[in-house]
């Protein structure tokens, strides 16, 4: 038999030089143990060596110098670069890259897509690329299709499907314009120091074509561009906040909590 325990125990004083335990936040990385993914991996390779092989193929085609100077080929590059890093990660279980190092690289490969497709592809469109030249054909077509739609569409999936949201945040859209804006000014600078009778032209793009529009139009063109590429870097950034997790992990902690008795 227990005596009862008496209720007019006076409280204990506080003991000298002892602080009160302040709340901590522990991230879920340190009670959640690392998981391999290796399908996200092998999707990640695939679509790295999707990039790499549109580039080689426009590369040995082509003239280096110049497929190496389209915004397509260095974002399909960087792309390949980022999503390596990206597939070593998820196949031995660390930490994924920076969400602002992704999410740059995404931006850029959906720029490459929607600017093929909406501007250069497009003969409603008064850049259109259609009626100057000729229509890619073999080769040509395989890394045409590769780097403008398969690569962006692949790139696309992996962000929905294969990557935790709220990684992309708002601060980070203006940051991710200072890649366009320093290839906007790497294009108008070697188009002034090619000679003007250069093959396929001195510049790159119908919409950054001094020789044909004038600076003021170019520069024009550049300022639309870019409002519509950091709308939709911010277009990007609430999406991934609102889109549901398609990864979820149980969390295993070591210990199990149970029900107080009584």
């Amino acid at each position: 038999m227990t005596a009862p325990i008496p209720r007019d125990i006076p409280d204990l004083p506080a003991v000298p030089g002892m602080s009160a335990l302040l709340p901590s936040h522990v991230p879920a990385a340190a009670v959640v143990a690392p998981a391999r993914r290796p399908l996200t991996a092998a999707f990640r390779l695939l679509t790295a060596l999707l990039a790499a092989a549109g580039v080689t193929i426009e590369i040995l085609l082509g003239s280096p110098l110049r497929v190496l100077s389209l915004f397509t080929t260095q974002a399909s590059v960087l792309l390949a670069l980022v999503l390596v890093a990206s597939a070593r990660r998820a196949w031995s279980a660390r930490r994924p890259l920076p969400g602002g190092l992704t999410g740059a690289v995404l931006l850029y490969v959906v720029i490459t897509g929607l600017v093929y497709h909406l501007l250069l592809a497009n003969a409603a469109s008064p850049f259109a690329m259609t009626g100057t030249t000729a229509a890619p054909t073999g080769w040509h077509a395989v890394s045409n299709h590769l780097l403008h739609t398969a690569v962006p569409a692949a790139a696309v999936l992996d962000w929905l499907l294969l990557t935790p949201p709220g990684r992309l945040h708002l601060r980070q859209a203006a940051t991710w314009l200072v890649y366009p804006l320093a290839y906007l000014t790497f294009s108008l600078t070697r188009g002034e120091l090619l000679l003007p009778d250069t093959p396929g032209g001195r510049y790159l793009y119908p919409f950054l074509d001094v020789d044909a529009d004038g600076y003021k139009s170019v520069l024009g063109n550049a300022l639309l561009l870019g409002l519509a590429i950091y709308a939709l870097a911010v277009l990007l950034v609430a999406l991934d906040h609102a889109r549901p997790n398609p990864i979820r992990h149980r969390a295993k902690t070591g210990f199990r909590l149970q029900p107080p008795v009584g």
